[in-house]
């Protein structure tokens, strides 16, 4: 049976769409929100976007509490179905809390620069030229491939599986499966590898071949590095995140729908 929650401030925030800030303004009678800075959760009306922008400031605040998303955007996937008039403080208490961990991105730039960034959904390196990238590609400290010739490589968790990664023809990963997925963009050569999929206590590390040639940026979830030399990945467990979803409407069932779309 799947625990109440009590969440006694709950704060209510918007992204600035049309449709989010009529709904935030339909909402504001609805319930005895909190400041954000005083909440121990947060309903969040808006789409995907949004939400990865209100997780992503969360993990730079160090102050991490629950977030309900309310769909107002397209997909909607980290979000829960958007009812006007419906209970909040009802569907809040039913809702089952999803636990997602981000990959940590450690960069390093062709002029030594330092850059670290968290991604909910993936990190991506793409090549920023008409040049392919040469990327070599070490897990665990070994090198699996020395030279994968292509427009770019990622990789995502699960979270994130849904997203770039399954346009990138990678594969959809099970919430709760602690895997990543290592998935090549348009992959020259090996022409045949499709990528991979690894535990998620794997160390990545893709370092960039013939960088002056053919140079590379890399973007974590929504933030981007360019003339990278090389990147190294690991799952951040110190910094997990937790999702409400409504109950059948949970992540993980939908990743597991997904599967099924044809």
């Amino acid at each position: 049976m799947a625990k109440s929650h009590d969440f006694q401030r709950v704060a209510l925030i918007a992204s600035d769409t049309e449709r989010a800030q009529a709904a935030y303004a339909d909402m504001q009678s609805a319930h005895d929100w909190a400041p954000l800075a005083e909440a121990d959760a947060v309903v969040v009306l808006g789409g995907d976007g949004f939400m990865l922008q209100t997780l992503h400031a969360m993990l730079d605040s160090g102050r991490v509490i629950p977030a309900y998303g309310l769909n107002l955007g397209t997909v909607g996937f980290l979000m829960n179905r958007y009812r006007a008039g419906s209970d909040i403080a009802k569907r809040l208490s039913r809702a089952r809390e999803i636990a997602i961990a981000p990959l940590c991105m450690d960069a390093l730039t062709q002029d030594k620069q330092h850059h670290r960034f968290y991604a909910i959904n993936e990190v991506s390196l793409l090549r920023e030229t008409r040049q392919t990238a040469k990327i070599e590609v070490t897990v665990d400290e070994k090198v699996r491939i020395a030279e994968l010739v292509c427009d770019g490589v990622l990789v995502s968790t699960p979270a994130g599986s849904t997203a770039y990664n399954l346009s990138a023809n990678g594969p959809i990963l099970p919430l709760d499966s602690q895997l990543l997925a290592l998935t090549p963009i348009s992959a020259f050569r090996p022409r045949r590898w499709r990528g991979a999929i690894l535990p998620d206590r794997s160390t990545i590390k893709l370092t960039v071949r013939e960088p002056h040639k053919r140079p590379v940026s890399v973007v974590a979830d929504q933030k981007e590095v360019r003339d990278i030399a090389e990147v190294s990945l690991a799952i951040a467990r110190e910094c997990e995140l937790s999702l409400l979803f409504d109950p059948g409407h949970a992540l993980d069932e939908r990743i597991v729908a997904e599967q099924f779309v044809v």
